[in-house]
């Protein structure tokens, strides 16, 4: 990895990052994303730097089914350590059932709940952002999942709340904090806020203010590791959790740990401020493509299979690159890491275009009403009939 001094980036001095047993010298946490953080792209992040890399989200009911596709996901590659698992669910016992499995066949090291998801086909049916709301619902999940895990580390992911007039961040980060989960992280936004406008790192603060015996870690429009120095710096959390900000740019992790592990203290030491910076050439870009490409490949155990997905990354490596339109679409239309090889070896090199590659990745959307159950909002309680149509959720999986 290539290093360049970045002067505009400050650098902060960050403690190691105690999740349960699990220290963290870079206090960074991969956050789930569907479709996107498989074992593939996991080990390509850990390749260029440190942190926890979280699986995809995986649905309780599916991997206590053993449905073929998420025993498939939950799988980790032996470098990977410590392994990290995410779960989604809705039902109390399903969720423990869950959890009991992964520990009983030791496949995690650390287990995360999603209360954080705000797509409507989980948030129509109660899961995700929406759970929260019903807090005793919330902490009975959490407790039950927590006496399952037992000495394996169990955190909880969650959004704001549901809407400005309906937030819960607090009262469930207080009532996670009490059920003995061993950290809680806060994407400062709402269910209806999406993914647009700027996520509210203020609430990550006031989450830290209450929250005391565990980390709070902070979630929401890290682009870069100066931001996530701005982060920690202005609410005072425990560590960051990234997401959109590194669709592309798996290096980004590089960035994080210089800016935030122990070189970072090293280099104050010796009376530097700036932190080094991956400098990002297209060739540099291009070697990260392929070797992203070659480990889906290995993933899927189908090369036809791993071209297709590695389709999706396109945009997102050449943002801001000198690489038309055509020679873009055409990497999409590959199915075979040799046809990739040839279109890539097309490609010059050019030095790293600055602003053009930075700032926001992935579709914001716009906000929007939060799906929601039918007289969700009446009470912060499961009324009558509720519980059975919130466990039919969990019934509607595609193996993730």
């Amino acid at each position: 990895m290539t290093l360049a001094t970045d002067s505009a980036l400050a650098t902060a001095s960050a403690p190691a990052l105690r999740i349960g047993p699990i220290e963290l010298d870079t206090p960074v946490v991969l956050a789930p994303m569907a479709g996107i953080t498989n074992t593939a792209f996991r080990r390509l992040c850990r390749e260029y730097g440190a942190g926890l890399y979280v699986s995809e989200m995986i649905t309780s009911r599916a991997l206590v089914e053993r449905n073929a596709i998420t025993m498939r996901l939950i799988q980790h590659h032996e470098s990977e350590t410590p392994r990290s698992i995410q779960l989604y669910g809705v039902d109390p016992a399903t969720i423990a059932e869950a959890v009991r499995i992964i520990v009983a066949e030791d496949r995690a090291d650390h287990i995360d709940l999603n209360f954080g998801c705000p797509v409507p086909k989980v948030t129509r049916k109660g899961g995700g952002a929406a759970l929260p709301w019903k807090i005793g619902l919330f902490t009975d999940i959490v407790q039950r999942a927590v006496k399952a895990a037992g000495d394996v580390p169990l955190t909880v992911k969650m959004r704001k709340g549901i809407n400005k007039d309906h937030l819960t961040f607090l009262d469930a980060g207080r009532a996670a904090e009490d059920a003995g989960a061993a950290a809680v992280a806060l994407h400062a936004r709402t269910a209806s806020e999406y993914y647009s406008g700027h996520a509210d790192w203020s609430a990550i603060g006031e989450l830290k203010q209450a929250v005391t015996s565990i980390p709070v870690l902070g979630n929401g429009d890290i682009w870069s590791a100066g931001d996530a120095v701005r982060m920690m710096d202005e609410t005072g959390c425990d560590g960051v959790v990234v997401g959109r900000g590194c669709l592309g740019r798996p290096w980004l992790f590089g960035e994080l740990a210089a800016a935030l592990g122990p070189d970072a203290s090293a280099r104050r030491g010796s009376g530097s401020d700036q932190a080094p910076v991956v400098d990002a050439t297209l060739g540099f870009v291009k070697d990260a493509f392929r070797r992203h490409a070659e480990l889906l490949v290995e993933f899927f155990e189908d090369e036809d299979r791993g071209c297709k997905d590695i389709r999706k990354h396109v945009a997102w490596y050449f943002k801001g690159y000198p690489v038309g339109g055509e020679l873009r679409s055409a990497l999409a239309r590959a199915s075979t890491l040799q046809e990739i090889d040839d279109l890539l070896g097309t490609i010059g090199d050019a030095p790293y275009p600055g602003v053009g590659a930075e700032g926001q990745r992935g579709r914001a959307g716009s906000p929007k009403r939060t799906a929601l159950p039918e007289g969700w909002l009446d009470s912060r309680e499961i009324g009558e009939g509720v519980g059975d149509m919130m466990r039919g959720a969990e019934t509607e999986n595609d193996g993730g």
